[in-house]
């Protein structure tokens, strides 16, 4: 990743050696869903940034909350990370260090740091203020150290329920900041963990347990995203106030992702995925990362998105035509052609001797020839795109008319003879006859054509379904939903569109799993999981760039 402010930062620690010469990374997800693309810039930022100085990077997962946690996420999270690129160093729990959370909240009480509380939530929120006025002290806040010690062990021995107390940090109720006006740092929550069962009926606060959890790692740099700016100076008071370490870390926060046409909130996303609105986690319509996955996205397409768009300061909504232009960069010079029948229409090429097939060569990928040749059988009955033909076109359309010839890629020049319609007045089939001199690679030069179209065999084809996607919502920012609409009044009605009967070329029949293809004229496709089914990745159509010329 290209040199930013955090490297900058980093590289002046380490020119005054103020952590020696390590640096030490974490990518700490929550595992409470999927992972969506703005982690993947938090992953790529985190695990370049520490390989980039010879460091390591840990898989933490932020297990503090054991409601919303759930085996499932765990397992998306690594096959996600994997499959961007990166190993992690180590992987851990948050909930590993709940002990050493306990001790050191027990440190804070001895300190006269933090008190326990019998506020509501809601009185709580009450005694906070606000923006323009101060909070106020809560009347438990002078409880003595000894008061507070016991209390405080018997809500570790679950002698109260739910909400019953808290333990708050004592700071001041009168800081401009918020977050410092004596923030929760415990609460009690009778529920099993995934990872420590029924040990602990008392969990700590996200805000508590994360500088710890740098601390006990000893991580240097705790990158995060800039909703957490406001949230530093508690960072740094629990580990001043704690005291146990040296050289704490410091929390350094970029601007998160936001793309165009689609949310980033797991909230939002989970909704949308329990209500049904999309097909799971894993819809190629979804932001996460196992939706554009199954899509057919690369990863090395996602990790220069991620580059190009680099780190800042600001927060800014990057538009989606950019990722996907990245996409189509990346596919361009790796995927191989093939010839795909969207709309077909049959064509009997009624000079071709009957029951006769032959193969023709046909190139793997413009661009590359590196990329060889295949064998397409061709035969006296074709399938070629309904876009392909008119019978009364407009000028300068050089495709397939009455009377007109065109070029078979890899094959024949054929020249429209007829039009065969049904009794509705759709075409039924169009007859035409071929030059057999005219094959290519047979070096005829006789005279030229300016159309070419490609076809499928009727013979050999076989059939699918493509899937064409498009953006999940209309509205660019959805972000900014106008006040009296919900965001899902913004979702795209096209956002999927199913092409089912199409015609394909026989090998296509043996695409594995993930498998993508260039659709000659199409776009870019990938074959799902799914049998008879191929996802459009993106299309040919560089919107982006266009943009970028206005």
């Amino acid at each position: 990743m290209a040199d930013n402010f955090i490297h900058e930062i980093i590289e002046k620690d380490l020119e005054s050696k103020k952590y020696g010469d390590k640096v030490c990374t974490r990518f700490p997800p929550e595992p409470n869903g999927y992972l969506h693309i703005g982690h993947a810039k938090s992953i790529c930022l985190n695990f370049t940034t520490a390989a980039k100085y010879g460091g390591k990077c840990n898989l933490r997962y932020d297990d503090t909350n054991p409601v919303k946690e759930d085996v499932e996420y765990v397992d998306s999270i690594e096959e996600d990370v994997r499959w961007l690129g990166f190993e992690w160093d180590k992987r851990l729990w948050a909930s590993d260090y709940f002990d050493q959370m306990y001790e050191a909240a027990v440190e804070l009480i001895k300190k006269g740091k933090a008190f326990v509380c019998d506020l509501t939530g809601d009185e709580i929120r009450e005694y906070r203020g606000t923006l323009t006025q101060p909070g106020k002290d809560s009347p438990y806040r002078n409880r003595s150290i000894e008061e507070n010690l016991r209390l405080f062990e018997e809500m570790k021995e679950g002698r109260y329920k739910d909400g019953e107390k808290v333990l708050r940090a004592k700071i001041d109720m009168s800081s401009p900041n918020i977050n410092m006006r004596d923030p929760i740092i415990y609460r009690i929550a009778h529920a099993s963990h995934h990872n420590t069962g029924d040990k602990w009926c008392i969990y700590p606060m996200y805000d508590f347990a994360h500088p710890i959890e740098d601390a006990i790692e000893g991580i240097t740099h705790s990158i995060c995203t800039l909703e957490f700016e406001d949230h530093r100076p508690l960072y740094d008071w629990v580990l001043r106030e704690v005291g146990w370490w040296q050289a704490p870390p410091q929390q350094i926060e970029f601007a998160r992702l936001n793309l165009t046409h689609t949310v980033m909130s797991k909230r939002y996303l989970k909704a949308m995925v329990e209500d049904g609105t999309v097909d799971g986690w894993d819809d190629p319509r979804m932001p996460t990362i196992a939706g554009i996955r199954r899509r057919g996205y690369t990863p090395e397409a996602v990790r220069q998105f991620c580059e190009d768009i680099g780190v800042s300061k600001s927060n800014s909504t990057v538009d989606v035509a950019q990722l996907e232009q990245c996409v189509r960069e990346d596919l361009k010079t790796r995927v191989p052609s093939r010839n795909v029948i969207f709309d077909p229409v049959k064509v009997i090429i009624t000079n071709y001797p009957e029951g006769r097939s032959e193969l023709c060569e046909i190139e793997n990928n413009a661009q590359v020839p590196e990329m060889g040749t295949r064998k397409v059988s061709f035969s006296r009955e074709l399938w070629i795109d309904g876009a392909d033909f008119m019978e009364e076109p407009p000028k300068k359309y050089f495709r397939l008319f009455p009377g007109n010839e065109v070029r078979l890629k890899g094959a024949y020049y054929i020249t429209c003879t007829d039009v065969i319609k049904n009794p509705d007045g759709t075409i039924k089939e169009i007859h035409c006859t071929y030059d057999p001199q005219t094959k290519s690679g047979s070096g005829f030069e006789g005279r030229k054509v300016k159309g070419t179209i490609h076809w499928v065999s009727a013979e050999h084809a076989i059939d699918a379904d493509l899937y064409l996607y498009d953006n999940l919502f209309t509205l660019e920012n959805v972000n900014d939903v106008p006040e009296g609409t919900d965001y899902l009044d913004y979702l795209n009605p096209d956002s999927l569109k199913k092409l089912t009967g199409c015609k394909l070329e026989p090998s296509l029949a043996d695409a594995k799993e993930g498998e993508r293809f260039q659709f000659v004229r199409m776009g870019y496709y990938c074959k799902d999981r799914e049998s008879g089914r191929f996802n459009r990745i993106v299309t040919l159509k560089d919107s982006f760039a266009k943009t970028l010329k206005k």
